[in-house]
C-alpha cells in the first residue's frame, strides 16, 4: 500500500519545492524586490496614545483589516532580555523586516512598505547600533546615521519608500526608532 502513495509524496514535493522557487526567483528578478516592515501594535490599547498611537493597527499584507494585538505592556516586557547581560535591547518580535535579508541585482530598485500600525525608518547605516529614542536602545550605541531625526525619513503606516542606486556589496538597514529591526541588502 506504502508504494502507492510514494510517488504521489514525491511528485507533491517537487511541486512544492518548484513554487518556492519561482516564488524566490520572481523576488530576485522582478522590477523591484520588496522588504515589508512589520508590527502589530493594537489601537485598543490606550497606552500607545503616550507615544503616538497605533492609528491602523497592523493589517496583515492585502488586507485592510485591523490584525494588530500587542499592547503597549506586551512590547516593554519583551524588550529586553534578562538572559542578556547589560540591559541589551532584544524587541518585540512582531516588530521586524520581512524579509530581514535578501539579494538583489545591480540598479534594481528596494520596495521598502509599511505593513505596521506604526511609524518606522529604514536608514542605511554603516554599523547596526542604537536609535533615536534613547529607552528602546538599551546598551545599544546610537547608529551616528540615527542622530538627527530631522534628517531621516520616516514612512508611515500603510507607506512606502523606494531605494534606488544601490552599489553592489552589502547594506545595512535599521530602524532609527526600533533598532532591532535590522535587514540586510546583498547587490550583486
Amino acid at each position: 500500500m506504502r508504494v502507492k502513495w510514494m510517488p504521489l509524496a514525491v511528485m507533491m514535493l517537487t511541486l512544492c519545492g518548484w513554487m518556492v522557487t519561482t516564488v524566490l526567483n520572481a523576488q530576485v528578478r522582478g522590477a523591484d524586490a520588496n522588504v515589508n516592515m512589520m508590527d502589530n501594535c493594537s489601537e485598543d490599547d490606550a497606552g500607545y496614545n503616550d507615544f503616538g498611537g497605533c492609528p491602523e493597527g497592523a493589517p496583515f499584507p492585502g488586507s485592510k483589516s485591523f490584525a494588530g494585538d500587542v499592547s503597549l505592556a506586551e512590547f516593554f516586557a519583551l524588550l529586553f532580555s534578562p538572559l542578556a547581560p547589560g540591559g541589551q535591547v532584544i524587541g518585540h518580535p512582531s516588530w521586524r523586516n520581512e524579509p530581514s535579508y535578501l539579494s538583489i541585482r545591480a540598479g534594481q530598485n528596494l520596495k521598502v512598505n509599511n505593513r505596521g500600525g506604526r511609524g518606522h525608518t529604514f536608514t542605511e547605516v554603516a554599523d547596526f547600533g542604537g536609535g533615536f529614542i534613547p529607552p528602546l536602545n538599551g546598551a545599544l550605541q546610537p547608529a551616528p546615521e540615527c542622530a538627527n531625526p530631522g534628517a531621516l525619513t520616516f514612512v508611515p503606516y500603510g507607506g512606502s519608500q523606494t531605494v534606488k542606486g544601490l552599489e553592489p556589496g552589502l547594506h545595512k538597514f535599521q530602524c532609527c526608532i526600533h533598532p532591532w529591526m535590522r535587514g540586510a541588502v546583498r547587490v550583486e
